[in-house]
């Protein structure tokens, strides 16, 4: 099919993104500090299924007090009322997409009475309602490659998770998961003879300290790897330039960027995650010239 061209300086109006709704099915405590919501519901019909592991939605959450309830026109919301009411968004990984099932499974790391997306999902019950986008999401394990290196905190705990199910029948994996502590490993993970997953424990020192002196410490195998790094940004930063500069892996072979950066709150993280991801990019080049 074909169509007529467009005129010289029209501006395509942006798509308009709607919502789907998803309802509680059930939620649980995996660790003491990781909460699993499923997300069921007439809302979820056409979720695209996909190969991708990191892929991810943006969950759209309503001020205190809102008033307006699930469901809701976000656009029509923002162009009403004033910014304190509109809904905040958080992005979330998609730990599993059961089609059969019609089951949508999201790992929230609960902090307490802290943040938006943790407090609601250790209150969340069966029938509670969310609006989400989405999903995106750029990575899976590539069958190509000889080895794989998965290495994050718990941020990325439900994309490496995710990955370990999509592995390739014997391919061999080196895991790195930095934790607050043991009672925070999970044990429902896939491992096959051939995976090497080492938990490591955060106790009182900054994150990701741990996950970088042990990824840096490690001897990789010979071949081509595909790298998957993700988690705290200083910490995926010396990362990134560990394997990239100083192992000199192929870019694209790497996945590799910050879910969040210590000191910083979601929305100020994401606002200036742009121009962190810009510096990189800008630091690598430079590297190479």
């Amino acid at each position: 099919m074909t169509s007529e061209p467009r005129p010289t300086g029209e501006v395509r109006p942006p798509r308009k993104r709607t919502p789907r709704v998803g309802e509680v099915v059930r939620s649980s405590w995996i660790t003491p500090h990781m909460v699993r919501v499923v997300l069921g519901g007439e809302g979820l019909a056409g979720f695209p299924a996909s190969e991708l592991t990191d892929r991810y939605v943006k969950l759209l959450f309503p001020p205190p007090g809102a008033p307006y309830a699930v469901p809701y026109d976000p656009e029509q919301v923002r162009a009403e009322l004033p910014a304190d009411q509109w809904p905040v968004t958080r992005t979330y990984t998609v730990r599993a997409w059961d089609a059969a099932a019609g089951e949508l499974t999201i790992d929230f790391v609960h902090h307490g009475d802290e943040g938006l997306a943790g407090p609601w999902a250790a209150a969340a019950r069966p029938g509670d309602r969310i609006q989400f986008l989405g999903p995106g999401g750029a990575y899976a394990p590539r069958p190509d490659a000889d080895w794989h290196l998965l290495a994050g905190d718990e941020s990325a705990l439900p994309a490496i998770a995710a990955s370990l199910d999509r592995l390739p029948a014997g391919a061999r994996a080196l895991v790195f998961v930095e934790v607050a502590g043991p009672e925070e490993e999970q044990t429902d993970l896939a491992l096959s003879p051939t995976v090497d997953l080492r938990w490591l424990h955060r106790g009182g020192a900054l994150p990701g300290v741990a996950l970088v002196q042990a990824v840096e410490a490690i001897r990789l195998p010979p071949g081509n790897g595909h790298v998957f790094v993700h988690g705290e940004a200083y910490a995926v930063r010396d990362l990134r330039r560990h394997l990239r500069a100083e192992r000199g892996l192929d870019p694209g072979w790497t996945s590799i960027s910050g879910y969040w950066r210590r000191g910083d709150t979601e929305d100020r993280w994401q606002s200036g995650k742009r121009e962190w991801n810009a510096a990189l990019e800008a630091e690598d080049a430079a590297a190479v010239g």
